[in-house]
């Protein structure tokens, strides 16, 4: 294994500076955070702008459901595959770990980690894209999880977020590398809701939109860099690949998940401290760039993980989806969606101006839905549809054959 360290005048310039107090004022500064209800959620010396953003996250019931949310793998019972509820820690660890170095606001970084999947779906991306093309398919508009995830913070629950916050959130697109992250000025939530809306229109815009903040940038990276190497080792534990070095090693960034985030981190902060971007050398970005598709090809597109996704999945979120927008539309008050999502939402703290009941139906189901875990999802489906057959696990005993 290869770890790479700190070019020694690198190290010593930090050192230095932070000995003569010279760091570089790059870092987002938490008097210019911005609110929609600025009198509302004021700071203090001991609970400043961000960390009210995190101790919202962290609070809100969305959170404590990242715990049974597919990362990749959904058929497994093993406690060491990754779920979302790791994912996001690790990304939130590795971008306050390369954003202490480089001086940023460490509690815009928790922020914006720790939010930035609180829309996804149950069962990952698959389920996502079963999602949008059923909300897409009745409405004409479209689901993405980024955008989803501002959505929960900012529109099901009006939690009075930062812009800042909510930009870096909506801007993370971990599927976008780029080796050169520059932040793009962001000034006004009217900006903000029109990017939402661009998106909601054709989720090809997501693409374009960029991080206002170098704290959102570092998220940006940090969320490949936290599922690149950590992906293989869960296929390794799902017996997808023999062992971790059945992957082709990258040169530079190594194979291990270890070396991964080691060596992207290290080339990250050399190349971008002092600076105004979050920028990896060439070979660094090339050989990432190489790891993903490797990635895509071994792993997210196989037949082990996309065929019983499709096979199975699929048409559970169809007759969910197709069911419960007809509860909605005839009032059936029996229907989980009412106890368990309508209810809760209308008598949340954070009031909203315009009763939650009052959105139309086809919006409330996508909520509820993207809201479910993976269990809450096959549990909702057996008591809907008790008589057809519903997922098989692979157990612990099968993964340790």
């Amino acid at each position: 294994m290869k770890y790479d360290t700190l070019s020694k005048e690198l190290s010593q310039r930090i050192e230095e500076d932070r000995l003569k107090g010279r760091q570089p004022k790059v870092g987002f500064p938490d008097h210019m955070a911005l609110r929609r209800r600025m009198n509302h959620d004021k700071p203090t010396v001991w609970r400043p702008a961000f960390v009210r953003d995190v101790d919202k996250i962290l609070h809100s019931a969305y959170y404590s459901r990242f715990a049974d949310k597919t990362q990749v793998f959904s058929f497994y019972r093993n406690d060491d595959i990754s779920r979302r509820a790791l994912h996001v820690q690790l990304v939130s660890r590795i971008a306050r770990s390369i954003g202490s170095v480089l001086n940023l606001n460490l509690d815009l970084i928790e922020a914006i980690a720790l939010g930035h999947d609180m829309g996804h779906t149950p069962f990952g991306h698959a389920g996502e894209k079963y999602l949008d093309q059923l909300y897409s398919g009745a409405t004409g508009r479209h689901f993405a999880h980024n955008v989803h995830s501002v959505r929960v913070l900012d529109g099901i629950y009006p939690y009075n977020m930062t812009l800042q916050t909510l930009n870096g959130i909506i801007a993370h697109n971990g599927e976008m590398e780029c080796e050169i992250y520059r932040p793009r000025a962001l000034s006004s939530f009217d900006e903000l809701d029109q990017q939402i809306e661009s998106c909601y229109r054709d989720t090809a815009n997501c693409a374009h939109i960029m991080p206002s903040t170098l704290e959102g940038c570092v998220v940006r990276i940090c969320d490949i860099i936290a599922y690149l190497g950590k992906d293989r080792q869960d296929a390794v534990k799902a017996g997808l690949i023999g062992k971790e070095e059945d992957i082709f090693e990258y040169g530079v960034i190594g194979r291990h998940n270890a070396e991964i985030i080691n060596n992207l981190s290290v080339n990250i902060i050399e190349n971008s401290y002092g600076k105004h971007e979050i920028k990896m050398s060439r070979d660094y970005f090339e050989a990432l760039r190489a790891a993903k598709r490797n990635n895509y090809e071994r792993i997210y597109l196989s037949n082990d993980v996309s065929k019983p996704q499709n096979e199975i999945i699929r048409p559970m979120f169809c007759r969910l989806y197709e069911k419960l927008v007809k509860d909605l539309k005839e009032d059936n008050r029996t229907s989980p969606i009412f106890e368990h999502h309508i209810i809760p939402v209308d008598s949340s703290f954070y009031k909203r101006d315009i009763p939650y009941r009052e959105t139309d139906a086809d919006t409330i189901v996508c909520d509820y839905i993207a809201s479910m875990t993976d269990d809450y999802f096959v549990w909702l489906h057996q008591y809907l549809f008790p008589h057809l057959p519903t997922i098989e696990y692979k157990s612990y005993l099968e993964l340790s054959k």
